[in-house]
């Protein structure tokens, strides 16, 4: 391995466009923020070090035996995150990147791309939640930032074109099409920069110095310093690559190991494959927020090792052989049973613990069940078992800190009960112990003051409607409707006390005043008044008996919205007798039984 003599930035641009510099699969994908990127560029303007590169050069004729993979160029959150296979002619050597491949694609992008991050309070699913940023420098003025000086920001091209005394935004990309030293002067004068009626003489030498010295960087200085690995025996390359990043700084642990998982694989490109199915299963229902780290945890458990924690040692050629042949079953069972608790209304907001589906995965896996755990008549009692398991450790935050404890646990009741879900198994086993799924009464008052779609919301909601056919789909809903409960909706509708008013709109958005509902339901429903909807839904007798049923509404109850309060509290209690009873909280059967008031 030698130190070689530094080249432009713009030299490395092209080599990129050239798809002579690529990426190796065992790299992981783009992860810095459009800051960071910011204060990349500044660094390169100041003339600090970015560190070292270490390229590893590839001879054509070895270049069929490995996988490489082109640069980001234009990030987008949602779309594009992913690095494509690289079409490369074998033509000539190629450079694979081995440490540096943030540093380069961000020039990369900064130079040549875009990045498109999702704004705040927008829907995932709306585009105009990910607008399109290039790169810009500032030509008339420092960046506000004090640890910065240049200023780079990443803009929309109507933010860039909102020029003022203070800022003329240059697009960086363009600094690529100055050929000399010469264009930057052609440049100033063709914008009006060196135009003494518009700017002063001090915003016209700060302009002219900056796109310079910026020239300077991309086109002149060596600002890439490298090492270059020339031995092509992979498990070399493997080495380096692990003694460059298991510091942690660098590389997550994760995608250490995935890049040594991709490394051993001999039939399938297992950061493909693993990148490809996390986009798979977060598309399942209504959308989640799996991660490489999940399915790398999932493999690993399901496969049955002894050891399941994530370390290098773990990520051996053997065990990577039995990860790779149990693949697809692997998958099915991971797939299945994210569709389980999709079909039963959990998504991105809900399913607060991702690793909660390991064990469900493994029981699917075990079992031999895979979509049969979907729809089986056979199953339906697992199904419900799952579902108040994992209604359970999600409210008791069971999987909270480092849950990989849990896995071995799951795996031996599993085995010891094939043919079921070992539900009341595994209540026992963590009865008293630190990681309890059981509850007391104070967890059921603490329950009963869930709020509307907070993230335990639902799996309350699911505890209550365990029974609901799941082939539909169904919303949480205020029972009487939100919008009547702000005091001047209320005062017009003759609740003229204003204590009475305080108790209806401390009470409105908890449990007790929530239900699921079918989606179509929901809809139609909007702001209705209660009994007015009841009424329209409703008509006939039995119907209505069977919805308040259902819904653990009590027969007599008034639904007029002046009796809210007795409403609320009516079926408050009822609510806590069913949860008392679903979470076989002995304590409190024995007071239920004995009549003691609440």
């Amino acid at each position: 391995m030698a130190y070689e003599a530094p080249i432009t930035i713009k030299k490395a641009i092209d080599n990129i466009r050239k798809k002579h510099y690529v990426l190796p699969s065992i790299q992981r994908e783009f992860v810095w923020d459009t800051e960071q990127i910011e204060r990349l560029f500044d660094s390169l303007m100041r003339d600090y070090p970015i560190s070292t590169f270490l390229f590893w050069k590839v001879e054509k004729q070895k270049i069929k035996d490995f996988q490489f993979y082109e640069f980001l160029k234009n990030y987008h959150e949602r779309k594009s995150t992913h690095n494509t296979k690289a079409d490369i002619s074998h033509e000539e050597d190629v450079i694979a990147v081995l440490d540096g491949q943030q540093r380069m694609t961000s020039m990369f992008i900064g130079l040549t791309g875009s990045y498109s991050k999702k704004l705040p309070y927008y829907s995932w699913n709306n585009d105009l939640a990910f607008p399109i940023k290039k790169l810009y420098l500032n030509l008339l003025q420092k960046a506000e930032d004090i640890e910065l000086e240049y200023d780079f920001q990443f803009l929309t091209v109507e933010d860039a074109i909102k020029n003022d005394e203070d800022h003329f935004w240059f697009e960086a990309g363009k600094i690529l099409e100055f050929t000399d030293i010469a264009k930057v002067m052609g440049y100033m004068m063709s914008v009006g920069l060196t135009d003494s009626s518009k700017y002063s003489p001090e915003k016209g030498n700060y302009a002219l110095n900056t796109l310079n010295q910026f020239f300077n960087v991309i086109h002149q200085k060596g600002s890439i310093s490298y090492f270059l690995e020339e031995g092509e025996e992979l498990d070399k390359v493997l080495q380096i690559f692990i003694r460059i990043n298991s510091g942690g700084t660098k590389l997550s642990y994760s995608d250490l190991l995935l890049s040594i998982a991709t490394a051993q694989w001999n039939e399938k490109d297992a950061r493909e494959v693993i990148h490809e199915f996390v986009d798979d299963i977060n598309k399942i229902g209504d959308g989640f927020v799996f991660n490489k780290d999940f399915v790398l945890k999932a493999c690993l458990v399901l496969a049955d090792f002894n050891d399941i924690k994530f370390k290098v040692d773990n990520f051996t050629k053997q065990n990577m052989e039995v990860i790779e042949k149990n693949w697809e079953q692997v998958a099915a069972a991971v797939r299945a049973s994210v569709e389980l608790v999709a079909k039963y209304g959990y998504n991105r907001d809900s399913l607060t613990a991702s690793n909660a589906i390991i064990p469900i995965a493994y029981f699917v896996y075990k079992n031999e069940l895979s979509t049969k755990i979907l729809h089986s008549g056979a199953q339906e009692s697992d199904r419900k078992a799952i579902m108040e398991w994992l209604a359970r450790v999600l409210l008791r935050g069971t999987f909270g800190g480092t849950p990989d404890a849990i896995y071995p646990v799951m795996r031996n009741l599993v085995n010891q009960n094939l043919g079921r879900f070992p539900l009341s198994e595994i209540i026992e086993y963590y009865r008293g112990k630190r990681k309890s799924i059981s509850f007391s009464l104070d967890d059921i008052n603490n329950l009963l003051e869930t709020q509307y779609a907070t993230k335990r919301s639902h799996s309350v909601l699911a505890l209550l409607y365990s029974s609901l056919n799941y082939s539909f789909k169904y919303h949480q809903d205020h029972i009487h409707p939100k919008s009547l409960f702000n005091s001047r909706k209320l005062v017009s509708l003759g609740i003229n006390d204003e204590k009475l008013r305080a108790e209806f709109i401390s009470r409105f958005n908890k449990l007790a005043n929530l239900q699921l509902l079918q989606a179509t339901t929901n809809i139609e429903k909007k702001d209705k008044h209660f009994d007015q909807w009841m009424n329209d839904i409703y008509p006939n007798e039995l119907d209505r008996s069977n919805y308040l049923s259902l819904n653990h509404i009590g027969a007599d109850s008034s639904l007029k919205l002046e009796d809210f309060v007795t409403f609320y509290e009516t079926r408050r209690s009822d609510l806590k007798k069913r949860l008392i009873d679903i979470l076989n909280v002995q304590a409190g059967k024995e007071l239920l039984q004995a009549n003691v008031p609440e």
